[in-house]
């Protein structure tokens, strides 16, 4: 399994000059997802991360006259520990994927009255292991190495910006040790209300809060580039990569929402300053607070576990295609998934379901099935589940959304992007550039105060350039196929309990 990494180089009019893509995660039987850190890790497959930096260009091919700041955007939920006195990762980074803590978090399910879940009142997140403080609490539990520099006082721990933004403000030499608010409120050790870490919280997980790093703002100088040619630049931008999308977006306004298609799929709607609480699955997350003295945004979230890790899936488990954009040409061939449902299921399913138990099932199978339904029926369902979390966001939100906002790799694909219009039977919009979440990243670090190279002002934001998809099939058609696919769903649930993978360690 790949996992995406971007660099963007912007200048004020936000103009994409480079992007790259790395694949480097490693797979084991149980679902364990995970990959190691090590000092190489800088000069190759930084595939968690997204940098954007923003620039003032000038001159043929946008040469760069001076960097002004960076930014970073990472895929939240990742977890890492290090030792502080040789900057070393003392485990693999453990991924938002991973599924090896499942018993760990049966075990803790059992410790939450069953009317007080505190957990969820504070953090907006239900208990899964989808999140940090469950992967911090199992390599306490399974790795020596992680237990031995805690109880020494040498270990740190972060989300990948954190580890980042250390190691690149100096690591053992006085690197700075901090988060930002969208990616503290990923941990489930962090109160959403208070913006604080949760002493309750951090008690129920049994985690040390000496290893925390600090929380600050997502755009603020945290520290300055110690080495190499970007030497004396300051980092003043931090977004988890939902958070970064939604800020390159340019969803500023309650109501307002984005869907980004990536490895997983996730929906976000901005709900201004209030914490709103979801009755349909939904997850309530810190927007991002773009300023020390700023205020902070909350949004609801959708989030699918697997979206563009299906089509790699099919790429190098199944072999039925050779590269990530054949499956567009096989998917055209036919123009239709002849019957056959495909529920990726492969790490449980997440919204609105939070279902452990599910795994991926292909059904509807019949003689006449070849591999160009299968691939039509892979985007399919990445445009199903889009779907369900869609619809429970208009439950909770009371005001369907009248379009989608659109963006992340996938949407290059033009028959997913029709098809997903198809099925949400409302227009999709896609920026005309993809990587939003390094331009994000940008726009945080360009906005930071001592920076101050990019005006977030309403009347100061450039309208950007959008492709637009119309639903092409009646509502009938659209209803029958979804409706469908909920029975594909169901049958896709109850495979498995406690992972009995977790037992040994790879």
């Amino acid at each position: 399994m790949g996992f995406r990494h971007s660099a963007v180089v912007a200048d004020l009019l936000a103009f994409c000059l480079t992007t790259c893509l790395s694949p480097a995660c490693h797979c084991f039987p149980g679902n364990w997802t995970q990959y190691p850190l090590t000092g190489s890790w800088f000069h190759g497959s930084r595939e968690e991360s997204s940098f954007g930096a923003i620039g003032g260009g000038s001159g043929p091919g946008h040469q760069l006259n001076a960097l002004f700041a960076i930014g970073v955007s990472n895929q939240r939920e990742t977890t890492v520990v290090w030792d502080k006195l040789t900057g070393e990762p003392l485990y693999n980074a453990v991924v938002w994927l991973d599924l090896r803590t499942q018993s760990t978090v049966e075990n803790l399910s059992k410790k939450i009255p069953g009317n007080n879940n505190f957990v969820k009142s504070k953090t907006g997140l239900p208990l899964s292991t989808y999140f940090s403080a469950v992967k911090l609490r199992w390599l306490l539990d399974n790795v020596r190495t992680v237990k031995e520099a805690v109880e020494e006082d040498r270990a740190l721990f972060g989300t990948i910006d954190a580890w980042l933004i250390w190691s690149l403000t100096g690591g053992t030499n006085r690197g700075v040790h901090c988060t930002d608010v969208t990616n503290a409120s990923r941990t489930m050790l962090f109160n959403i209300h208070s913006l604080e870490w949760d002493k309750e919280l951090c008690e129920f997980f049994e985690i040390p809060m000496k290893i925390l790093p600090n929380v600050r703002s997502s755009s603020e100088i945290y520290g300055l580039m110690k080495a190499g040619v970007l030497e004396g630049v300051p980092i003043s931008g931090c977004l988890g990569d939902q958070s970064a999308a939604l800020v390159g977006q340019m969803c500023f306004q309650d109501g307002q929402a984005k869907n980004t298609y990536g490895t997983g799929c996730f929906l976000l709607c901005n709900t201004g300053h209030k914490c709103v609480f979801s009755e349909h699955g939904l997850l309530t997350t810190v927007a991002y607070k773009l300023g020390r003295d700023k205020p902070v945004y909350y949004a609801l979230e959708g989030s699918v576990a697997i979206a563009g890790a299906v089509i790699r899936w099919l790429r190098d488990n199944l072999g039925i295609i050779k590269s990530s954009e054949e499956i567009e040409k096989l998917a055209k061939e036919v123009g239709t998934s002849y019957g056959c449902y495909f529920v990726p299921a492969f790490s449980g399913l997440y919204a609105p379901y939070w279902e452990p138990s599910a795994r991926g099932i292909i059904c509807g199978l019949t003689q006449f099935t070849n591999k160009c339904h299968i691939a039509f029926a892979a985007l399919e369902a990445v445009c199903f589940q889009t779907r369900e979390i869609l619809d429970a966001m208009n439950r909770d939100c009371g005001i369907p959304l009248s379009h989608l906002q659109v963006d992340g790799g996938m949407t290059n694909n033009k028959i997913l992007m029709q098809l997903q219009a198809d099925i949400l039977y409302i227009p999709v919009v896609k920026s005309s550039m993809p990587e939003t979440t390094a331009l994000g990243a940008a726009m945080a670090a360009g906005a930071a105060e001592g920076v101050d190279v990019w005006s977030l002002q309403p009347e100061d934001l450039s309208a950007v350039m959008m492709e637009r998809f119309e639903p092409q099939i009646n509502a009938e058609e659209s209803e029958i196929r979804y409706s469908t696919w909920k029975k594909a769903v169901i049958k896709s649930m109850g495979w498995v309990t406690t992972q009995s993978s977790e037992s040994g360690i790879p």
